[in-house]
């Protein structure tokens, strides 16, 4: 349709050209409208889609109008026929027609049409109105609404379960979940700092640090960063950078009660206890937070790095009060004692757990499996993982035996990685492949031992034997079966060495294997020897089924091949092998 120009004579008799078009008729509806008269606005509107047939904003507004009148039925038409013909990207439709249903009591049209809103609208420019009509329709239809997510806050759920899986020590999980998030939404940045944090957790410092960086060139007063940073820093030993990062957070006041608590824990990692205990006892004044038995204990490590012992006494004491079953207050009331006699230092962990050479004096006392929380405990988890990457070699092999007893996807990804790290220790590496295997993995796998790259068929020992017998594999699992629970890992690893080194020495001469249970028992009691385990050949037999003199005698054939007694000798002084 052309446009119409029309010229009204003013008294000065300028012409003044007016023109009819799709603007022109849009602001007459609008001044109509803020008028209530709405035939008028109607009518304008209408106007205006004539004008502009394909621009479907108009079309909108005339459903608008319609809906105000209360023809809900001619506004969905129009609606309905924008999204499906003009605009299926106008998504805020859907919405609009979900009103006009529920305002015609049809509930299941407007769940329908609700539904369709949330998952297909990426702004949720109404989410929140939304979210009212799914309680009103939860309500009227007397069941939870059927939705399966919500488009506008997909971002948000999948952080949600990221969070989740950080919270349950499912490192690797969320790294890859966070990494999918920043890579859709690169201005998320409470994702990109949960994925730093994760990082860390997992021993890789760079990539937590760059991932930080990253965070901060986005938005420079980002507190959770700029505390994580700060830990970052110390944990690398940069203390130039550190220091004007620490005064900046010591001049720091959150207000919001998640600030304050980052704000906390971080000013007791970095040792900067005074400031850490003041902002963990304005916490405590919070009513919300007085059952939580880990912000007391905090609050009490503070306390006891600051000399204030008789308040982190009392602290401890209202732990117990609160998790009765934890052995966390209990140790370090033990060793308040020893603190306040001069025995002890303070506490270095702000963590709600035993520190780490504790936790083994307790597991090790246990012939079972880890307890079900403690293989949860993010906290504990990431410890492992930390020292898997940055641990001594006394505390890898310590590790390398707890994270068996964990046993899950997580712990088999880090295992499978850290047998590939060409600078771990060999031996290390074959205990970590040991673990593997008796934790349930059997396809191949890829290690670097020797300096090089190779790759451990499931059908294989790690030996350079050119053959695996099955016969020999049968002594193996027989001598494995019986020691299982009554023999770690390590020692159970020490068994398969001690064989295969038997098998490499002597072959191609390997003797005919008549008894497999005597070579497994002989197995067994050289091993326990070799770790000073109290056994004896009688002991050993009677388990295995077969007699003294036959376990005897394939122990001294192995002896004699390995050199055991030599060996034990020059390690163990005074330790007499029969």
């Amino acid at each position: 349709m052309k446009e119409k120009k029309i010229a009204i004579a003013s008294q000065n008799t300028k012409i003044i050209p007016i023109q009819w078009d799709a603007t022109f008729f849009f602001e007459r509806a609008v001044r109509s409208m803020d008028r209530y008269h709405y035939d008028k606005a109607l009518k304008y509107f209408r106007r205006a889609a004539e004008y502009e047939p394909e621009n479907p904003v108009n079309h909108c507004n005339m459903a608008g109008i319609l809906s105000e009148m209360g023809n809900y039925e001619e506004s969905n038409r129009i609606l309905n026929s924008i999204v499906s013909e003009l605009d299926p990207e106008m998504t805020e439709c859907h919405f609009y027609m979900a009103n006009n249903y529920a305002n015609m009591e049809n509930y299941e049209a407007a769940e329908e049409s609700l539904i369709r809103y949330l998952e297909e609208d990426p702004d949720g420019q109404f989410l929140e109105e939304a979210e009212e009509m799914m309680e009103l329709l939860h309500f009227e239809l007397e069941r939870p609404t059927k939705l399966a997510f919500i488009k506008a806050r997909e971002g948000f759920f999948e952080h949600d379960r990221a969070r989740s899986m950080l919270e349950e020590g499912k490192f690797v999980e969320a790294v890859r979940l966070l990494e999918s998030i920043v890579e859709k939404n690169g201005e998320f940045m409470a994702a990109r700092n949960n994925l730093a944090l994760a990082y860390y957790y997992m021993g890789m410092f760079e990539k937590a640090m760059v991932t930080i960086q990253q965070v901060l060139e986005l938005e420079p007063g980002n507190l959770h960063a700029l505390c994580n940073l700060a830990i970052f820093y110390q944990q690398a030993g940069d203390k130039e950078h550190l220091k004007p990062l620490v005064e900046l957070l010591c001049k720091t006041v959150p207000f919001h009660q998640e600030h304050v608590f980052k704000l906390a824990t971080t000013m007791g990692i970095l040792g900067e206890h005074g400031e850490a205990y003041r902002h963990f006892t304005r916490l405590l004044k919070d009513n919300a937070l007085k059952s939580d038995p880990c912000l007391y204990h905090y609050a009490a490590v503070a306390a006891c790095n600051i000399g204030r012992y008789e308040e982190a006494r009392r602290l401890w004491h209202q732990v117990s009060k609160l998790d009765s079953e934890s052995h966390v207050p209990g140790y370090y009331l033990e060793q308040l004692e020893l603190m306040e006699n001069g025995l002890n230092a303070a506490p270095t962990s702000y963590h709600y757990h035993l520190p780490f050479e504790e936790q083994f004096k307790l597991w090790e006392k246990r012939s079972e499996a880890l307890p079900d929380h403690m293989k949860r405990d993010p906290l504990v988890r990431s410890s492992f993982f930390w020292a898997l990457r940055h641990g001594d070699r006394h505390t890898k092999l310590q590790v390398i035996q707890a994270l068996g007893m964990i046993a899950d996807n997580e712990v088999k990804d880090a295992l499978r990685d850290f047998i590939l790290e060409p600078q771990e220790d060999d031996y290390l590496k074959r205990i970590a492949i040991f673990v593997l295997r008796s934790i349930g993995v059997h396809e191949s796998l890829r290690a670097v031992l020797e300096g090089k790259e190779t790759v451990i068929e499931h059908s294989r020992m790690p030996s350079r034997l050119p053959i695996w017998e099955d016969k020999w594999q049968s002594v193996l699992e027989a001598a494995l079966a019986r020691m299982n629970k009554h023999y770690d890992l390590v020692q159970q690893h020490d068994l398969l060495t001690l064989w295969i080194e038997f098998l490499s020495r002597i072959y191609p001469n390997v003797p005919k294997l008549g008894k497999v249970e005597g070579w497994a028992a002989a197995l067994e009691y050289l091993t326990a020897k070799m770790h000073r385990r109290e056994i004896s050949y009688h002991e050993v037999s009677q388990r295995y089924g077969t007699s003294i003199a036959t376990v005897s005698k394939c122990a001294k054939r192995i002896d004699e091949i390995c050199g055991i007694k030599e060996k034990m000798r020059m390690v163990l002084p005074g330790q007499n092998l029969r």
